[in-house]
């Protein structure tokens, strides 16, 4: 199975992608986030979570900026690069509105590329706070292939982009699982900081995560002092691995290669075991590699990869 895998999915696309260790250098140097001060900054912005702003938010019911219907337009305010291929696009809303996004949801966004004659539609996880007021952020990286991370990244203040949401996706519920494992590919990361925040944050929430982070390069991390920093805080509810092509430097502390049957064994939780998921989001090859991809509607279709391979079944297992 393993051998017929690799011999249909091109290397350079079953790669492992990845970060690095706790306590090792950044790489980017302006992703931070602080949990004893309650504040997550992301490409140059503080996301504050203090039960005083908390409070004054909760006296005012905020109305919800998403349509699950129809595609409404947000303006692009600002864009900040994050590294060479990647950044933080802010979107506005108005001061008293909030997304309207559930956690392990996402939203749509739909435009017209080149001179294609149908949109291009492709969903995206933001990473603002779920009840942020007056704006959302999402980070996107930059691929050379990517029609609408193109156009995304090719869009300057004022624009418009098109969204309709939310989109469900995992059904989660706080303590229905023992253990969660995560294996992200790029800025597949996203809906599994989404899921780290919502459980980490929750203190009736005690699920055990274990997150397999997978890029190129420690240049072509995102989002990785604020993993480091939830795992410093957490250590016992929460471990974050990275895995990259190639190390660059003898200090690399972290896993390098692909994502193969050896390391799903090592890190996720093992398909025997009761009331665990693993849940997987990236590249297509990669999650043909992994886990089988979706059906053609869009829904988690059957399991394939390596999770077949070792065992796991429908239910747990959850493609992104």
């Amino acid at each position: 199975m393993l051998a017929s895998i690799r011999n249909t999915v091109p290397r350079q696309f079953s790669r492992a992608y990845s970060t690095a260790p706790v306590g090792a250098k950044s790489g980017n140097g302006i992703l931070w986030a602080s949990l004893a001060t309650g504040a997550v900054l992301v490409g140059g912005y503080f996301y504050t979570r203090s039960k005083q702003t908390i409070d004054v938010e909760s006296a005012t019911p905020a109305t919800k900026a998403l349509d699950p219907k129809n595609f409404i337009g947000f303006k692009l305010k600002e864009a900040i690069p994050i590294n060479h291929d990647t950044s933080r696009f802010r979107f506005a809303l108005e001061p008293n509105q909030e997304l309207g996004l559930d956690i392990t949801s996402c939203f749509v966004v739909k435009a017209k590329v080149g001179n294609d004659e149908k949109p291009t539609i492709r969903p995206y996880t933001p990473v603002s706070p779920q009840h942020a007021r007056g704006y959302f952020d999402l980070v996107i990286k930059k691929y050379a292939t990517g029609k609408m991370s193109s156009h995304i990244h090719a869009m300057a203040p004022g624009d418009i982009l098109e969204i309709k949401g939310p989109v469900p996706k995992l059904p989660y519920k706080t303590g229905a699982l023992k253990e969660i494992g995560m294996i992200a590919g790029g800025s597949g990361i996203t809906p599994m900081l989404q899921l780290i925040q919502h459980v980490l944050a929750d203190p009736n929430d005690h699920t055990k995560m274990t997150l397999v982070f997978a890029n190129k390069s420690e240049e072509d991390i995102i989002l990785r002092s604020t993993l480091d920093e939830f795992a410093k805080k957490h250590p016992d509810q929460l471990k974050v691995h990275y895995v990259i092509d190639k190390a660059s430097s003898a200090d690399w502390r972290g896993d390098v290669g692909y994502v193969t049957k050896e390391l799903v064994q090592k890190y996720m939780p093992a398909a025997d075991k009761d009331s665990i998921l693993v849940s997987v989001c990236g590249p297509v090859p990669m999650m043909k590699s992994i886990s089988g991809v979706k059906a053609p509607d869009y829904s988690q279709g059957e399991v394939g990869g390596l999770f077949k391979e070792l065992g796991y079944t429908s239910e747990q297992v959850f493609k992104f």
